[in-house]
C-alpha cells in the first residue's frame, strides 16, 4: 500500500485514510508532500495509526515547506530507528530536474512533416524532409493520438530513413505526422533509479513515481580516452567458486558468459546479483561497503515468466534496493531492444563516473540483441554477412562492450558480464565468435555438467579470465590465490586426461597416482564446482575449500605451489585448514 498526502487534503479525506490504513497490515511507502494546509489533530492520529504498521517499510517524506511542529514531533517520538526514512525537499529536486531539462533546450523551431511514403518493418521512410540529421529523434503521432518515438537512420538527400521503437503498427501514410526535434537520444538519470525497474524504453513499470533527473545523458554515450583509462584492478566477488578462484573478474573487466537454450544461465545470473559485491578484507581500510556497490540489470527478449522470475527473486531477497531493472519482454518491439543495453550503460555510467560506485552491469541475452539488428539491417535491404548478420556487427558490438572499464580521477568502475546463447552450442556463431574477439574472456556453460545434475554447470576447462592476474593477490584476495587456481586447473586437466583413458583400458591398468586423480576430480565436481543456488561463497572459503581437495595428493605432486606457501596452507592445522574447520 503506498500513501499519498496532498497539500489540500481534505478533512473527510483523511479521515478516510486513517479507516483505510487500520484496514490494511502492511504500508510499503508513505509519501507526504507537504504539511501546509493540514489539520493537525488527524495528522497526529494518522501517525499513530501507521505506527504499528510500519515496521521494516520506507518512509518518504515529500515536503516543500520548512519542518513544523507536526513532521517534528512524529520524528521524535513515531519514528523507530530501525526504519529506512528518506526525506526529499521538493523543491530542490524540480529544481535539479529543470537545470537538467534547460540544458537540452533547443531554440530552434521544429518541423512536422506529413510525407511518409512507406512502412517497411520496423521503418518508417520519410521524403521531402529538410536537413535531417542522423541519430536525430523524431516524434510520430498517429491518427489516433497515440504517440511514438523513432531515430534517423539513414539519409539519401531530401530522404529520411527512421527506426520506430515502439513499432509501426497503425502507422499510414496519409495522416501520420512526424515531428523532427533536432536532438540526439538523451535519456534521465539520477541515484534514485536504483530500486527501480523499467522498461526496454527506460519508462518506469514498478507504479512508482517518475524520476526526477539529475542530468540528460547520451544513450550512446562518450568514448573514453585510452589516456584516462586504468587498468581493471581488484576483485567483484560473485560467491560462485568456479568463477571467484578460477576465472576472477576484475573491476572494470569484460567477460561474457557462453550458454545455451536449455542451461540455466538465468539462475547463475540472479545468483551473481545476489551475492555479487566487493571483496572485504580483513584489515583492508578500504570503503567495501555494499553502498558503493551497485548492480544494472538488462534483460532483452525475455518472455513474463522469466522476467517475474528477476524481479521476484531480487525483491524476495533484498538485493533489489542495490539494482537497476531493465526489462525488454519477448512480446514488446523488437526494435526496443537496440536500445536497452544502451540506457542501461548510461545509467551504469552515471553512478559509476558521477556517484563513483562500483557498477557491475549484467546483459542477457545479447543473442536477442544480435537478432534484432539483424531485423534492422534486413529491413534496410543490408547485405548480409554470416548467418545473415550485418557486416557491421562486431563494430556495433564493441560499442556495447567497450563501455566498461575505469577512468582515472573517478573512484567508480563499470564491469560487464554480458550474457548469449549459443544456437546449437555453436561456439563459432557468430554472435559468441566476435563477442569473444572484444572480451576479456568467458565463462563457459556445460551441457554434459548440467545432464549430471551439477549446478552450476561451469566448465572451468574453456572458461578464461584474461584480466585476472590484475584482481588477485595479496592486498586484493590472498596471497595463495593465484597458485591454488593454478593447480587446481592442472589437477582437473590431467583427471579428465586419466578419465577418457579409463573408458579404454579400465580402471586395472591405472596407476596409484591415477587413482588419486580420479578421486580429486568427482570430488571437485561435487564439492568444489556444484554449490546451492542460494549458497555464498566468499573468495577465501572457496581458497579453503581448494586447499581441502589438493590435500587428497602428497606434497610432492603439488608442482605448481612454491614451498612457502605449502608451508603455510597445506599442513591440516594450517592456515586454510583452520578457516574449513571453523566454517
Amino acid at each position: 500500500m503506498v500513501l499519498r498526502l496532498t497539500p489540500h487534503s481534505p478533512v473527510n479525506e483523511l479521515a478516510n485514510l486513517r479507516a483505510r490504513t487500520r484496514a490494511c497490515r502492511e504500508v510499503r511507502e508513505l509519501a507526504v508532500m507537504s504539511y501546509a494546509n493540514m489539520r493537525g489533530g488527524l495528522l497526529r492520529a494518522l501517525m499513530t495509526d501507521l505506527d504499528g504498521l510500519l515496521e521494516a517499510s520506507r518512509v518518504i517524506f515529500h515536503f516543500s515547506d520548512p519542518w513544523n511542529t507536526i513532521f517534528y514531533s512524529f520524528r521524535q517520538h513515531h519514528f523507530q530507528p530501525n526504519r529506512s526514512m528518506a526525506v526529499i525537499d521538493v523543491n530542490e529536486s524540480i529544481t535539479t530536474h529543470k537545470t537538467a531539462t534547460i540544458r537540452n533546450y533547443n531554440t530552434q523551431p521544429r518541423l512536422v512533416y506529413k510525407t511518409v511514403v512507406g512502412v517497411n518493418g520496423p521503418l518508417v521512410i520519410l521524403n521531402e524532409v529538410k536537413f535531417p540529421q542522423y541519430n536525430e529523434i523524431v516524434h510520430i503521432t498517429l491518427p489516433d493520438g497515440t504517440q511514438r518515438c523513432g531515430q534517423v537512420l539513414e539519409i539519401t538527400r531530401n530522404k529520411a530513413v527512421v527506426q520506430v521503437f515502439e513499432g509501426t503498427s497503425g502507422i499510414d501514410a496519409k495522416n501520420t505526422i512526424c515531428e523532427f526535434t533536432g536532438d540526439i537520444l538523451r535519456t534521465p538519470v539520477s541515484e534514485d533509479m536504483l530500486g527501480r525497474i523499467f522498461n526496454g524504453s527506460g519508462k518506469p513499470i514498478d507504479r512508482g513515481p517518475p524520476v526526477l533527473a539529475e542530468d540528460f545523458l547520451d544513450i550512446n554515450g562518450q568514448p573514453i580516452n585510452p589516456w584516462s583509462r586504468i587498468y581493471p584492478e581488484e576483485m567483484i566477488q560473485t560467491g560462485i567458486s568456479a568463477i571467484d578462484v578460477m576465472n576472477s573478474i576484475a573491476r572494470g573487466q569484460k567477460i561474457p558468459i557462453f550458454s545455451a537454450a536449455g542451461l540455466p544461465h538465468n539462475e547463475i545470473a540472479a545468483q551473481i546479483v545476489r551475492q555479487g559485491g566487493l571483496v572485504k578484507l580483513p584489515d583492508s581500510k578500504k570503503d567495501q561497503s555494499d553502498s558503493n556497490f551497485a548492480i544494472v540489470f538488462a534483460a532483452m527478449g525475455v518472455n513474463m515468466e522469466t522476467a517475474r522470475f528477476f524481479k521476484q527473486d531480487f525483491e524476495e531477497n533484498g538485493s533489489m534496493e542495490n539494482v537497476c531493472l531493465f526489462l525488454n519482454l519477448a512480446n514488446d518491439p523488437t526494435i526496443e531492444r537496440i536500445i536497452t543495453p544502451r540506457l542501461a550503460l548510461t545509467a551504469a555510467e552515471f553512478f559509476a563516473y558521477q556517484c563513483e560506485k562500483h557498477v557491475l552491469v549484467v546483459l542477457t541475452d545479447m543473442s536477442s540483441y544480435a537478432e534484432a539488428l539483424r531485423e534492422v539491417s534486413a529491413a534496410r535491404e543490408e547485405v548480409p554477412g554470416r548467418r545473415g548478420f550485418p557486416g557491421y556487427m562486431y563494430t556495433d558490438l564493441a560499442t556495447i562492450y567497450e563501455r566498461a572499464g575505469r577512468v582515472e580521477g573517478r573512484d567508480g568502475s563499470i564491469t560487464q558480464i554480458p550474457i548469449l546463447t549459443m544456437p546449437n552450442d555453436d561456439i563459432t556463431h557468430p554472435i559468441p565468435d566476435l563477442t569473444g574477439y572484444i572480451t576479456e574472456g568467458q565463462i563457459y556453460v556445460d551441457r554434459q555438467l548440467h545432464n549430471r545434475q551439477i549446478y552450476p554447470p561451469i566448465n572451468v576447462l574453456p572458461s578464461l579470465s584474461r584480466l585476472m592476474k590484475s584482481a588477485i593477490g595479496e592486498g586484493m584476495t590472498r596471497v595463495d590465490h593465484a597458485d591454488v587456481s593454478n593447480q587446481l586447473y592442472a589437477c582437473y586437466a590431467i583427471g579428465k586426461d586419466v578419465q577418457a583413458m579409463k573408458a579404454v583400458v579400465g580402471e586395472e591398468a591405472l596407476s596409484s597416482d591415477d587413482l588419486l586423480y580420479l578421486e580429486f576430480l568427482g570430488k571437485f565436481e561435487k564439492n568444489f564446482i556444484a554449490q546451492g543456488n542460494y549458497e555464498k561463497r566468499d573468495v577465501f572459503e572457496s581458497l579453503d575449500i581448494g586447499w581441502q581437495l589438493l590435500r587428497i595428493f602428497p606434497r610432492e605432486m603439488l608442482k605448481r605451489i612454491p614451498e612457502t606457501i605449502l608451508d603455510k596452507y597445506y599442513p591440516r592445522g594450517g592456515a586454510g585448514a583452520k578457516a574449513v574447520e571453523s566454517s
